[in-house]
């Protein structure tokens, strides 16, 4: 069960980084959503990675491949006001995957 409803995965897990780059004005973080049976990880990342998509996106990985990635908007707050806002977005985020013939995908961000 997850939000009160069946749910695929038995178990998954939240992985939460922030660090602080020399150069850099703002903090970096990766807030993932982890599910290790179905190797998929959903995660919000504020970082260098990919500046086609600005300073923070969201990514969808399955077997260990990202297969989406959107732009997110960009939060200047306090870590922990970022990290409950992102908490606050990840319902909506993980109930938009959708699956087709086993693979997920992520419509685009915001949904």
């Amino acid at each position: 069960m997850f939000l009160g409803n069946s749910y695929d995965a038995e178990t998954a897990r939240l992985e939460i980084r922030f660090w602080y780059p020399a150069g850099v004005d703002h903090e970096y973080y990766r807030i993932n959503w982890v599910e290790p049976e179905r190797n998929l990880m959903l995660g919000f990342h504020q970082d260098a990675d990919h500046p086609d998509l600005g300073p923070c996106h969201i990514q969808l990985n399955h077997e260990d491949t990202p297969v989406d990635r959107h732009s997110a908007t960009f939060l200047d707050a306090h870590p922990l006001a970022v990290l409950d806002d992102r908490l606050q977005q990840f319902p909506s985020a993980v109930e938009a995957i959708r699956w087709e013939n086993g693979t997920p995908s992520l419509p685009p961000w915001p949904v």
